[in-house]
Parts: structure tokens; C-alpha cells; sequence
């Protein structure tokens, strides 16, 4: 049993304690949440605040031998090309030994889910051995439509060794520019079989040039390969994937579709989502972001339409550091009136609802074994973070 105290805590469930504490027992189950009436001297105080730990709800852990080789501001053509030719650029025991290292920083730093891509079966061993609980999306790609049942299958073989494993994973589309039609709506019903998809939705105006008019870099890169393009509609890139959910379903489709990145989303492409999507989550990757684009999701309008929002970290092809507590800067320094408690709704509990893991995770209530996070150097006048904040496991 461990009483644990902060300056703050963050239930997420309820708002901030001053000088609150958090009881847990041997196997981390939250038994009590208060606040300090005096000292106590079987109590754990800490400088800071604590927080229960956070999902991470995109990352390509498998990506992080990348670290360091890529070029930033290239937009989404320049990154496209980089990934081709740099994904295979270390051998497997050097992939392996990154990924290795970066799951247990992410969890040493606190996080206790992810939402993570597998375009192969490099990081299954690690991830059934990890306290660091994870779903993994088997990510599919393919742009000619008579190759969509053979992918398929091998997404669906791949998916068979995850259960040999015995970690949480389904297959899931990529994105609207890396599959044909067939393949999108295909992957898709497969994936929300499983009642969860991950999918890369407006992460950039080149997608959505693409789609609305068949113009602009990515359309440019893609003919140049000569790789099929997805049809243009005249329309914004998350209504051709919603027209591809309705496909094969009614609507609002059911399950907890993952848009993530969002960068070039608006009113339009919200209210669609809203009125189609039965539980829509909208993951933002600052770091990456800017890394790749210069440029940010338009936050207000994704909070003044109550949608609920995760915090994620891509890779370490688009970033350079994978941490939660780093994004968190990000959005203070290029949003600083959103509050540090929101941010942290969006870093610890609605990550884990998109993933599945809510009932564990994300927020200190009784009976929930989410972890405890110590974020310390906290500017108590702003309550945001400071260059000099980091996170800490505690249990």
C-alpha cells in the first residue's frame, strides 16, 4: 500500500486537488483519492503534479531506427518519399533493438496505453512481455483494386500471429491516398469487426488536394510513379472516407473510429463525422506536424465542437523525441489558453477510450489501475509545463 502526494493531482475524472494524494495497493489498484489534512508521515510527497498515466494513441514504434534521418518541412510527398527509401535502411536486430528502447522509455516516462501501427511482426514480442498495455492496428496500403482481397489476406494473416502473441490487434486502412476504394472500404469492415480503426484522416491541404481536385504535390507524386490516385470529389478527404464506411454500413457505423492527425480539418468535414460516425476520436500528433508540415490542427474549432481529442506521438521518422510530455509543451507554447487539466483529459482518458482500455485506465477513480505519472518544474502562475518538466513513473 502507497500513499503518493503531489502539490496537485489530475483525477481526470474530477478536477484538480490541491495537495491531493492517491492510495494504491500492491498491484496499483487506486483504493483512495483526497487531499492532505496536515502531514503524514506514511505519505510520499512529491514536488509537482500527478497524473494518471497517459495513452499515447498514435504511434509507429516500429519506425523508430528512423530516428534522426529524415529531413523536416518536406510536406507529405517529401515524407512519402523519405519512408521509401529509408524504412529499410538498418537490419532487423538494429529495428528490433530501437523499438525495444523506446517502449520501455514510453513507459518509463509514464505511458501506460498505446494505440500503435504494425506493418509487420517486429513489435509483437515486446509488446506480449510489456506491462505498457497496447492495441496495434495492422495497418494496410495498396492502390490497385484487383490486389485488394490478396491484401487483405495478408493483413489477415498477420492479424492470426498477433493471437499467437496474445495482444489486442485488427487489421486497419491507412489513409485515402495509399489504397484503392475497394481496399479502403475492405479494410475497414474488416477492421470494425474488431470494434476499433485507426486511420490517417486530413494530415495535410496536399491530401486534401488530392481529393477535392486531383491537384498539388501528392497528386503529382503519385502520377509521377504512376500509382493510381483516389477519385476526386470535389469534396473534403474525411467525406470520401465516410463514403466509404457507408458502403458496407448504416449509419452512424459503428465502433471507435481513430481519425488522427487532423491538421486539415473544418466545419464540414466535423459535422459529416458527427452525424456518420457512431464514437469518432480525433488523436493530434503536434510534434509530428510540425515536423512534417509546419503547420497544426485548427484546435478551437475541434473544441468548440466537443469533439474528443487524443494526444499522440507518430514516429520517430516525423519527430524527434516520442513523448507525452513533450507534445503537452508544444500545445502551450502554440495554444496557451487551453488549460493544462484538458490537455491531460486528452493525454490520459480519452486515449484510452478510443483504444478500449478506459475501465483500467486514464484516470484516478477506485478500482482502476492506471499508473501514476510525476510531471515536475511546473510554472505554478500559468499552471502549464516548463522546458525543464519531465515525466517520472511512479507506480
Amino acid at each position: 500500500m502507497r500513499k503518493i502526494a503531489a502539490n496537485y493531482i489530475f483525477p481526470i475524472a474530477s478536477k484538480p486537488i490541491k495537495n491531493g494524494y492517491v492510495v494504491v495497493d500492491d498491484n496499483g489498484t487506486v483504493t483512495e483519492i483526497g487531499q492532505l489534512d496536515g502531514e503524514c508521515q506514511d505519505t510520499e510527497f512529491y514536488n509537482g503534479i500527478l497524473c494518471p498515466g497517459f495513452t499515447n494513441a498514435h504511434c509507429h514504434i516500429e519506425l523508430s531506427h528512423l530516428k534522426g534521418l529524415f529531413k523536416e518541412a518536406t510536406g507529405m510527398s517529401g515524407f512519402i518519399n523519405q519512408i521509401n527509401e529509408l524504412r529499410s535502411s538498418a537490419e532487423k536486430p538494429e529495428r528490433i533493438k530501437a523499438l525495444e528502447e523506446q517502449f520501455d522509455q514510453l513507459y518509463s516516462q509514464g505511458v501506460s496505453a498505446m494505440g500503435d501501427i504494425s506493418n509487420c511482426d517486429e513489435s509483437f514480442d515486446i509488446k506480449s512481455k510489456s506491462p505498457l498495455k497496447t492495441r496495434s492496428f495492422i495497418e494496410l496500403f495498396g492502390t490497385l483494386p484487383e490486389e485488394a482481397e490478396e491484401v487483405i489476406e495478408s493483413g489477415k494473416e498477420l492479424e492470426k500471429k498477433t493471437a499467437e502473441y496474445g495482444i489486442n490487434a485488427a487489421i486497419t486502412p491507412h489513409s485515402c491516398y495509399t489504397m484503392s476504394p475497394l481496399l479502403l472500404a475492405r479494410a475497414a469492415q474488416e477492421g470494425l469487426k474488431s470494434g476499433f480503426l485507426s486511420y490517417h484522416s486530413q494530415e495535410s491541404q496536399e491530401e486534401e488536394d488530392l481529393i477535392i481536385s486531383g491537384t498539388g504535390a501528392l497528386a503529382d507524386n503519385y502520377k509521377g510513379r504512376n500509382l493510381p490516385t483516389p477519385p476526386v470529389t470535389g469534396e473534403p478527404a474525411l467525406l470520401y472516407f465516410i463514403e466509404r464506411l457507408l458502403s458496407f454500413s448504416s449509419k452512424p457505423v459503428q465502433g471507435r473510429i481513430m481519425l488522427v492527425h487532423n491538421v486539415a480539418t473544418n466545419q464540414k468535414s466535423i459535422d459529416a463525422a458527427l452525424e456518420n460516425l457512431a464514437e469518432p476520436f480525433w488523436t493530434i500528433c503536434p510534434l509530428s506536424n510540425i515536423f512534417i508540415h509546419r503547420q497544426l490542427p485548427p484546435l478551437d474549432l475541434m473544441r468548440k465542437n466537443n469533439l474528443a481529442i487524443c494526444l499522440g506521438t507518430d514516429s520517430l521518422s516525423s519527430n524527434h523525441i516520442l513523448s507525452i510530455v513533450e507534445e503537452i509543451k508544444c500545445l502551450h507554447k502554440h495554444f496557451p489558453h487551453i488549460g493544462l487539466d484538458e490537455i491531460l483529459t486528452w493525454a490520459c482518458l480519452n486515449g484510452a477510450k478510443a483504444i478500449g482500455f478506459e475501465n483500467e485506465l486514464g484516470s484516478f477513480e477506485v478500482g482502476k489501475r492506471p499508473g501514476i505519472v510525476l510531471i515536475d518544474n511546473i510554472d505554478w502562475e500559468k499552471f502549464q509545463l516548463t522546458e525543464k518538466s519531465r515525466s517520472k513513473r511512479l507506480v
